[in-house]
């Protein structure tokens, strides 16, 4: 019952973003020539959004619903319930704060209660320190340290250099083109990112990870979803405990596990390591055919297709030597049937 009541209110945020994007501001404030820094935004009801997108006007966006299905409302009704609230842009120097808090306690579906959420354009270069407790939260185009956190709402950056520290505990993620330093944590949703480079660390403890065309020191895990990962480069570090593992045109160091799934590896390179450990499931390792590595291999039953190119002892339940005259350390402890296979 409590996972459904989450599920639904994740999915009445979502409806409310897309209701969003076709309503007119209900107060609009410039930050032109205000040379803005940091941005700070605290609303408990509803989404943020920041921009650095050349070409818009600096400014606040200031967008009011009604929850609970309401929908849009005219002015009055707005500004009657306003009372309730603490609605607040101001800029201060280099700093540009927007607040939206209620004057007393609201359940989420009461019905004069209000969803108040904020878009912000700014200049690339700021910093962001953002939190909602009841929507999701966007960046796009920009670079400094960027800090957030929401409790009922998705995560998407698309764009941000720099550092960037992210918590959700209701939605999934979503991060593209974007770098340097990564930390983005979720506890109930799944993790999308694609063409990001340096420090990247990625949890969930209820989704799955999707990882494209990443590269740097990654370190992704999930507690209660499966593993995909393609094109990636430098170190990997990642598993589940819920789930398989597929990995696919690896050229990195790789430590990877799983508790309850099947694992997969294809190597184009094999970085300074590779250190797998699958607790229930079956393992298909594939490597380059003419690199040199040393292999160190524990299953079940093991096959391979190793050649006239391996040095050392191939037995039933492991392999120990060296590949094309060896390299780096190739370790395997698997607990069902493991395959190896070189081409």
């Amino acid at each position: 019952m409590k996972n459904y009541l989450l599920l639904l209110f994740v999915a009445c945020q979502s409806y409310a973003v897309l209701a969003q994007d076709n309503q007119e501001p209900y107060m609009t404030k410039s930050l032109a020539g205000s040379g803005i820094k940091e941005v700070f935004v605290n609303t408990s009801g509803g989404s943020i959004s920041v921009s650095g997108a050349s070409g818009e006007a600096p400014r606040v966006e200031v967008y009011v619903r009604g929850n609970n299905g309401n929908g849009e409302l005219s002015k009055d009704e707005i500004k009657k319930r306003l009372e309730n609230y603490e609605l607040n842009v101001a800029v201060n120097g280099s700093e540009v704060h927007a607040t939206a808090k209620s004057r007393r306690s609201f359940n989420w579906n009461n019905n004069n209660s209000l969803s108040i959420s904020f878009k912000v354009y700014v200049p690339k270069q700021v910093a962001t320190h953002l939190n909602t407790s009841g929507g999701s939260i966007k960046l796009d185009n920009l670079s400094g340290k960027q800090d957030f956190e929401t409790s009922g709402g998705s995560l998407n950056i698309d764009q941000v250099a720099g550092a960037i520290h992210g918590r959700t505990s209701g939605g999934s993620i979503r991060v593209s083109n974007s770098g340097q330093n990564i930390d983005l944590e979720t506890s109930g949703g799944s993790i999308n990112a694609a063409n990001c480079q340096g420090n990247i660390k990625l949890e969930t403890s209820g989704g799955s990870l999707h990882l494209e065309a990443l590269k740097g020191t990654i370190n992704a895990t999930t507690s209660g979803g499966s593993v995909q990962a393609n094109n990636i480069s430098g170190e990997l570090i990642t598993g589940t405990s819920g789930g398989s593992v597929n990995l696919s045109q690896l050229s990195c160091a790789l430590k990877a596990y799983t508790s309850a799934g099947g694992f997969h590896a294809q190597f184009n390179t094999v970085g300074k390591y590779v250190n797998v450990d699958v607790s229930s499931g079956s393992v298909e390792l594939q490597l380059p055919s003419k690199q040199g590595v040393n292999l160190d291999i524990r299953g079940d039953r093991i096959n391979s297709n190793l050649a006239d190119n391996f040095n050392g002892t191939k037995e039933k339940e492991r392999i120990q030597g060296k590949l094309n005259g060896g390299g780096s350390l190739v370790e395997v402890n698997g607990n069902g049937r493991v395959n190896i296979n070189v081409n």
